[in-house]
């Protein structure tokens, strides 16, 4: 129970919650782990509860009609994933799957939603985490509808850089997955990232990315036509 607890404590989710209030929630949660590529839930499903990642990263995606996957976004451990659903009754609205080995621990939705009655405070922390999220999705979309690919991309490169605090940070993103994070096809990102790096705008060596020249990339960024 105390390992459970300290876990929990290092959920941004419930940060700032008392010693009772995380005893309250490890009472109720459960281990599970996954393998890489195995699936956390599939897209609507009913919600059966929230997922507390504890270590690993998950990717939270949608498919389309025809089969073509479509990233929302990466998270990494310590993090939270379904908070949604435990509110509004509807089933899960993206699908979830591990990046690599994941541990987790699991809090079915009944339970959560008492602790919740109990201590308002965690209901508000949710709301942040779902607001947080809808922003995020609103950027998405924008991504995707304003501007051409190469565009796209640099605007996402910069972001990133912005969420690192720095202009050398990690990628954690396949050429694949950054296709489908744009809109577009491997083979377009590909080509852009190695125009970058030609052009000395990018250094990138594996997943490990430097911006060498901000302002050219910005220009990228904003270019019209």
């Amino acid at each position: 129970m105390a390992q459970k607890t300290s876990l929990l404590s290092q959920i941004p989710l419930l940060a700032g919650l008392s010693e009772g209030e995380l005893q309250a929630l490890a009472q109720t949660a459960v281990e599970r782990r996954f393998a890489a590529e195995e699936m956390l839930f599939w897209e609507g499903e009913p919600c059966a509860g929230i997922f507390l990642i504890v270590e690993g990263s998950v990717k939270i995606f949608k498919m389309s009609a025809a089969g073509r996957e479509m990233m929302l976004a990466l998270e990494t451990a310590p993090s939270t994933v379904a908070e949604l659903p435990l509110f509004d009754g509807g089933p899960y609205p993206a699908s979830v799957r591990a990046v690599g080995p994941v541990i987790s621990l699991f809090i079915n939705k009944a339970n959560f939603q008492q602790v919740c009655r109990q201590y308002p405070d965690v209901a508000l922390k949710v709301l942040a985490v779902v607001g947080r999220r809808l922003r995020h999705l609103v950027s998405i979309v924008e991504s995707m509808t304003f501007g051409s690919v190469t565009q796209r991309l640099a605007r996402l490169v910069l972001d990133a850089a912005r969420q690192a605090g720095s202009d050398q940070f990690e990628l954690p993103l396949t050429h694949q997955e950054l296709a489908s994070r744009l809109g577009t096809v491997r083979e377009v990102v590909s080509r852009n990232l190695a125009r970058f790096r030609a052009e000395g705008l990018l250094r990138i060596q594996g997943h490990q990315i430097v911006i060498q020249n901000r302002a050219g990339l910005e220009a990228e960024a904003e270019a019209q036509g």
